[in-house]
Order: C-alpha cells, then structure tokens, then sequence
C-alpha cells in the first residue's frame, strides 16, 4: 500500500507546487527588502534541497546564509590538478582560477573551465567531495562507531548474554543470515555472501535515516542520490556475475525451451539476458526513487506555506502551516518505515539473485 501511497502523494503536490511556483514569479521582485516569499521559487527549493551540492548548506537568516565549504579537486588538461574550498566561488556567483559553477544550459550545476572572458572552454575531470559524498563519511564514521564497538562488546561477554548496542543490532544480524541469506541462498553457500548483504543492508538503512535527521552534520539525502544506489546494484551485478555456475549461464544462453523459441530468432536468450541487466537496473531505481520521494513530498508540503503566504498574505501562510507541518510529519514516520523495508528489500533481492545464480541444477 505504500508503493502506492508515496508516488500518488509526490504526482499531485509536485503538479500543486509548480502551479504555484510559476504564479508567485508572475509579478517582478520587489526588491531585496521584500523578504523571501515575495522571491520564493518552490520548484527551485524542492530540487535544491534533494541535489547534490559542493557546499554544505546549514541554515538561512535573511540575507545571511551559514553554510560550510567543501574541497573542490579538479584536473584540467589545461592547468593541471586543482586543489581549493568551494567558498571561492561564493556560493556560485564568481569565477576563480579559471572555473565557475554553471547555473544554465546543459553544464547546469556542474564545475566548467572558462577563458578570460568567461566563456566555456571544457569540461574538468571532478574529483571534488561534494555534499553527498562528505554525507557518506559521515555514515562510514557511524557504521565504525556502532560495529566496532559491538565487536568489542562481543569479545569481552563471549558466551553471556549481549548488552547494549549489541543487544539491539545482533537480532537484526541473525535475521539478515537466518530469515534472508539461508532461504535464499542455501544452508552450504550463505556464509559467503554474508558480509556483503549485511554490510549492504546497514549501509542503506543507517544513510535512509541519517537522511531524516534535519541536523548538522545530518540530512544528506545519500541514497536519494542515482549515482549511490547505482554503485550498489553494481556491487550486486558484479558479484553475481562472478559466483555464477554454468548451469545458471545455460538458462540464460541455451534455456531448455521449445525449438522454436530460440530459431530463427533467439528469442528466449535475449529475454534472459536482458533479465541479467533489468534486476540490477530495478534494484538502483526502486531505493532511488523511494527515498527521492519521501525528501520531495516533505520540501513540496513545507513549500505550500510560503506559496499561500504569497498568494494570499501572511494569515494563510500561518494557516497552512499547521497542515504541512501535520503532513511533513507524517510522512516522516512513513519514510522512517519505508528506510527499514527498501534496505530490507534491497538485501532480499541481492540474496535472491545470489541464490538463483548458484543454485545446482536438478
């Protein structure tokens, strides 16, 4: 019922949030005094909230943005390796050292290299940590944190009951290996996989609720990011591909079908094989578009207060507050539990594909 609550909810406010977008810029700004509502563009807030960024955005009070610059590393054929902090490009209105963040065209959001008279020269090799980049940092100082000190706590109570961390995490690991990885895979080659569909499961579940936590140095919406869910279906590809047995690579080359399925046209093989390249692809869009979508709906139900503000002034403003904010909660404990099910699914189905393509044949 969730998978069709989320997308059903992002359709018809993002569709509200564009309309509304466009009629609060009909009118021209009526200057810097004028506050960010009269501004206030909830397409362009949506999509920057949920993007990636080569700064780390904290907070905004007026006209005084708190934010923390990140490294900036670029290689340019041209001038070589570039090292510096994204400050020098004062969120994005400057050029320096020959390079400026694009705010249009197709380079849009990307770090481009400019002549002298700032016009485009070529696109740099980036290396720069970017904001979900330093996200995942901070999730690996966490995972270290919480299993390091599990692995402590299990080698000095060997053989006593666990406490602690360990007793909160330990249940979940023995459901990972007895309620996933067994049934899955199989009593004699589950062991193998382990540390891969554990180290997958906690890495997407702490960074699905890190993302919720709305606190410095929290809220990257780390798995919300295609590039990071694509990593990780990769993972999953490569391993599969790796440990397959012939017989799984038979079903897929030479599946034992009628005649006629495989000539003149081998119809049945082209079908198998672009099952091989599906279950990853359907792995890295499910966790993408699930955790996008809880961080959008939340930033289009808090955009729906400055849209009323205005369109109608400050008294509807502060009346559809209460509603979005009822709303952004909600969603919020939805997305708490959607976290612990797409970091469960995404294990079920590595384990699945694990256990489809060493299975023995019968």
């Amino acid at each position: 019922m969730i998978q069709f609550i989320r997308p059903l909810l992002f359709i018809i406010f993002a569709i509200f949030v564009g309309t509304g977008s466009v009629q609060a810029n009909e009118e021209p700004a009526k200057g810097e005094q004028s506050g960010h509502s009269d501004n206030f563009d909830a397409g362009k807030f949506v999509i920057e909230h949920v993007s990636d960024a080569y700064e780390w955005h904290i907070a905004t009070f007026g006209e005084t943005h708190i934010s923390i610059p990140l490294p900036i590393i670029l290689y340019s054929s041209n001038k070589g390796w570039n090292f510096f902090m994204s400050s020098r490009f004062h969120h994005g209105h400057e050029t320096y050292n020959g390079f400026r963040i694009e705010h249009e065209g197709d380079n849009e959001g990307k770090i481009v290299e400019v002549n002298e008279n700032g016009e485009f020269v070529s696109l740099p090799i980036d290396l720069s940590i970017t904001k979900t980049v330093a996200g995942i940092f901070v999730s690996v100082i966490v995972l270290l944190f919480i299993f390091l000190s599990i692995a402590k706590s299990a080698q000095k109570r060997e053989n006593k009951a666990p406490k602690g961390m360990q007793n909160l995490f330990e249940p979940v690991i023995l459901f990972i290996r007895d309620e996933v990885a067994k049934p899955a895979i199989g009593e004699k080659k589950f062991e193998k996989f382990m540390p891969f569909l554990l180290t997958a499961f906690f890495f997407i579940l702490i960074n699905n609720l890190l993302g919720l936590v709305p606190i410095f140095p929290f809220g990257t919406n780390v798995t919300g990011n295609i590039a990071v869910t694509l990593v990780l279906a990769l993972f999953t590809f490569f391993i599969t591909s790796i440990n397959a047995n012939k017989h799984y690579w038979k079903e897929i080359y030479n599946p034992d079908v009628p005649w006629w399925l495989k000539f003149p046209i081998p119809l049945m093989p082209i079908v198998e094989l672009s099952g091989v390249i599906t279950k990853p692809f359907v792995l890295m869009v499910r966790l993408f578009a699930n955790m996008l979508a809880g961080h959008m709906i939340v930033t289009v139900f808090i955009s729906l207060i400055f849209i009323f503000n205005k369109l109608m002034g400050v008294e509807a403003g502060f009346g559809v507050s209460v509603i979005s904010m009822a709303f952004s909660v909600f969603i919020v404990l939805l997305d708490i539990l959607v976290s612990f099910i797409q970091a469960y699914v995404f294990t079920l189905l590595s384990a699945l594909y694990f256990g489809m393509a060493t299975s023995e044949h019968h």
